[in-house]
Formats: C-alpha cells, sequence, structure tokens
C-alpha cells in the first residue's frame, strides 16, 4: 500500500467520529493538507455529509463544490439530494440545469430527487415538465422512477394521472402499491385505497408496517370499523403490531369510529408508546366525551415523566375540557401550556376555548377572548361564536360576530342561517326576514339535506393476509 493510500485511509477512518460541522472542517483541512482536494471519493464524503447530516450545511457544501473541478454523477445527485431536503429546494434544479449544461448524465437517482421536490412544492407544471423530461430520457419504466412519479402525483393530487401510471406497471412491487394507496389517501379517495389494498394482498404483496399505517388511516377517515377490525384480527399474531407507528394507527382507527373501548384495549397493552401515542388516545378519549379519563391519561404521562407535552397534546385537552363542559380545568390548560410548557397556542387552541365558553353559555367572555388574540382570528371560530350565540339568545352580540364574519366570509351560507334562526327565536321576525332577503338576493344556497352510504367491501382474513404472513 502506497503513502497516500494510507493517508487516505486515516482521513477516512475521520468520518466515522465525525458530528457536526466543526469536526468536517478539521477533516477538510487534513484533506486540502494532503494534497487529496481533488480526491472525489473524500470529497464526495465532505458533500454527502452536509446534504444527509441533519447537522450539515449546504452552503459550505457549495463552496466545496465549486472547487472540483470535474465533478462525478455521484457528486452532482448528493448536492440535488441535499438541496431537495433543506429549506431550499428550488436550488435543487439550479444544479439540475448545470448539470446538464456541462454534460454530465442524468439517471434515475436525479430524477427522482427532482420528483420529490417538485412534489413537495406543489407544482403540476413542474411535476409534469419533468416527467415529460423522465420519458423523453427513456427513464419512466424504471421502477425507482415510476414509483416516485405515483408518488409525487398523489401529492399534487393529480389522483388519475398517478392511478393510470400504477396499472401500467405489470408487476407493482410493494413501493408501488403503497405510493398509489397512499395516493388515494392524500386525494380523500379512501373507498379506492381500500379496494386497492384487498387487490395487493389477493395479488400476493406482503404489506408491510406503511401499508398498513395508510390504509388504517383510511378506515379512521371513513368510519370502515369492520375493515379495520379484520386488518387487526390478521396481524395481532404477528410482529407488525408490535411497531409503534402500526399500534398508533390501530389505537386512531379506533377512536375515530367509536370504538374506545377497544383503542384503549390496543392502548394498554402497547409495549413501546411514544408521544403521538398519548396525543392519539388523549384525542380520542376527549373527542367521545370522556373528558376525565382524558385528563387522568394526561396526569398519568406527567407522573411517570414518559413525554413531554406538545401544543397537540394541549389541543387533545382542551377538546376533552370542551366537550365535558370542564370550564375551569380548560382556562388552566390554556394558561399553563404557555406559561409551564412555553407553547404558544395557534388558532385551533383559541378555537378549542372559544368552543368551550360559548357551549358554557359564556359568549360575553369568549367573545373578548377573541379581540385579545395575537393572532388573527379566522372564519371557522368567528361562526363558533355565532352559534353560541344563537344557542344562548344573545342577538346584540351575534350582530356583532356576523360583522366580522361579513369581512372574512360574506357568501358563507350557515352565517345567514344562524342569525336569521337567532332572530326567530327572539321573536324578531323583521330581521328574520331581512336576513331571508339578503340571502336570496345574494343568490346564496343554503345547503341540501341529503345522506350518502359507502359501502365497504367485506373481506375474508385470508384473503387480508397470505398463509405465511399468519
Amino acid at each position: 500500500m502506497t503513502l497516500a493510500s494510507q493517508k487516505a485511509q486515516r482521513i477516512m477512518s475521520l468520518f466515522k467520529q465525525c458530528s457536526n460541522m466543526k469536526h468536517l472542517n478539521q477533516i477538510h483541512a487534513r484533506i486540502i493538507q494532503s494534497g487529496f482536494d481533488q480526491n472525489l471519493f473524500l470529497i464526495g464524503k465532505i458533500i454527502a455529509f452536509c446534504a444527509a447530516s441533519g447537522n450539515g450545511d449546504m452552503d459550505y457544501a457549495v463552496s466545496v463544490f465549486d472547487r472540483i473541478e470535474n465533478p462525478d454523477a455521484f457528486i452532482w445527485n448528493t448536492m440535488i439530494r441535499g438541496f431537495a431536503k433543506s429549506n431550499q429546494p428550488r436550488k435543487a434544479f439550479h444544479f439540475y440545469r448545470r448539470m446538464q449544461e456541462e454534460g454530465e448524465i442524468v439517471d434515475n437517482f436525479t430524477l427522482s430527487f427532482l420528483l420529490k421536490v417538485s412534489g413537495g412544492l406543489g407544482s403540476v407544471s413542474l411535476g409534469k415538465q419533468l416527467h415529460c423530461d423522465t420519458s423523453k430520457r427513456g427513464l419512466e419504466a424504471h421502477v425507482f422512477v415510476r414509483n416516485t412519479l405515483i408518488h409525487m402525483y398523489g401529492m399534487l393530487k393529480e389522483d388519475k394521472t398517478a392511478h393510470q401510471l400504477f396499472e401500467e406497471i405489470p408487476n407493482a412491487d410493494l413501493v408501488a402499491w403503497n405510493s398509489i394507496i397512499d395516493c388515494h389517501v392524500c386525494c380523500g379517495n379512501y373507498k379506492q385505497a381500500l379496494d386497492l389494498f384487498r387487490r395487493m394482498v389477493q395479488s400476493g404483496i406482503q404489506p408491510d408496517d406503511a401499508t398498513l399505517v395508510v390504509t388504517l388511516s383510511a378506515c379512521a377517515a371513513i368510519g370502515a370499523l369492520d375493515f379495520g377490525r379484520q386488518i387487526h384480527s390478521c396481524i395481532k399474531d404477528t410482529d407488525l403490531v408490535d411497531i409503534t407507528s402500526v399500534s398508533n394507527s390501530l389505537v386512531n382507527m379506533y377512536a375515530k369510529c367509536g370504538a374506545v373501548e377497544e383503542a384503549q384495549d390496543i392502548f394498554s397493552k402497547m409495549k413501546r408508546k411514544c408521544l403521538i401515542t398519548w396525543n392519539t388516545m388523549i384525542l380520542g378519549l376527549a373527542s367521545h366525551g370522556y373528558g376525565e379519563e382524558a385528563l387522568a391519561l394526561f396526569s398519568k404521562m406527567l407522573q411517570e415523566n414518559l413525554e413531554k407535552p406538545d401544543d397537540v397534546t394541549f389541543l387533545g385537552l382542551l377538546c376533552a375540557c370542551s366537550h365535558a363542559g370542564m370550564v375551569d380545568e380548560g382556562r388552566r390548560y390554556f394558561d399553563i401550556m404557555s406559561e409551564n410548557y412555553h407553547i404558544q397556542p395557534s388558532i385551533k387552541h383559541y378555537g378549542c376555548m372559544v368552543d368551550m365558553l360559548g357551549r358554557a353559555g359564556l359568549v360575553e367572555e369568549a367573545y373578548e377572548l377573541i379581540k385579545s388574540m395575537p393572532i388573527e382570528c379566522n372564519a371557522v371560530v368567528w361562526r363558533a361564536l355565532l352559534a353560541a350565540c344563537r344557542v344562548h339568545g344573545k342577538v346584540e352580540l351575534g350582530e356583532k360576530v356576523r360583522k366580522h364574519l361579513l369581512e372574512l366570509d360574506p357568501d358563507h351560507s350557515s352565517d345567514y342561517v344562524l342569525l336569521a334562526n337567532m332572530y326567530a327565536s327572539a321573536g324578531q321576525w323583521k330581521e328574520m326576514s331581512r336576513e331571508r332577503r339578503s340571502m336570496q338576493e345574494r343568490q346564496i344556497q343554503k345547503p341540501k339535506p341529503g345522506n350518502s352510504f359507502i359501502g365497504i367491501p367485506r373481506v375474508r382474513s385470508e384473503e387480508l393476509y397470505a398463509e405465511r404472513l399468519l
């Protein structure tokens, strides 16, 4: 082994202990001193740390990259991947243009990184341009690129295009199935997502934790409790049920479908719980009126010093107080979230407080709370207060609230209906008629009542999973 090779190996060993940019600067200095500043392997490691590490710095990566005389495809792709994950994702396209201008070969990795960026930016036109570029280069059929295309179109809510791409795959792998199921869930096509899940398991593809998480979320969204139970029955004796994300999804599915006891049973049997687990159970209890149980669960989390609460935790607690009519407790949690945990209330937290106070008849206090908000109030919160004014017969305050709603959302039919009904309850028939006429003049239609039924196909347990999974 030559002396130069020995030096290079010693430098390579330094990367194993590199954990921050200070260490990386020292390693880079050593590389330059050793005359390896054009060694693509070592310089590639520098750029890879900047791009992939949570402690990296893409500006530093650019300064290193610009000194390379002939960067290879790996380094180009690493720069693109780094910016794709950064808070400056559009810079990935700058390097893509430079890459083409300098005649570097664009490969499946390059395009996959860029397709993810397009989806994240929500740019349909940019995504379609990249899709065309992918086709021109003959990479559309590449399994990695095709799966990323499906994922991108899902993020862009272009479910028909994504589905067409999926159906063109002769033998879809698990990643492709996961991508198309996730696409339909993101687009709100929950029944289609469940149909695809059924097709997948019938075709002999074994689901993984990602499949189960997204499919169970579809069950939760449309209340497909039977379908969710069948999935659960097939995985309860497998290692999949011990994966925290899967268990969290089961808790969420049961809670969203109203099966609170089953959600609690899953929660109590979980070997590992994270903050999402606690939040999901607290929200599940809160949304079904189990206010005291939700607060007790929160106390247990604090007493056992298991997790530090976040904004979602307090959203669940305020929801619990609102549904259970525990006004004093709600005020206390609203105060301690900022005083004890330094969590600034969001519009959702204020919305919960307004809903809680409104349900309790404390509409004036709710109005004062809105006026004191450090953030701008939206129409949803004002509308919650207007509904409370209607329930408790606060006509004068309701008129004030209505003025705010006219500025924010003047054509929302429910506001006219709420105010008209409030006038009717107070016996103010002229005002009621005026509100009705105003609604007609603006040609605002009241939504027609109706009902719908979504049929979820029953699936036998043996159809859900291949025999080897059971």
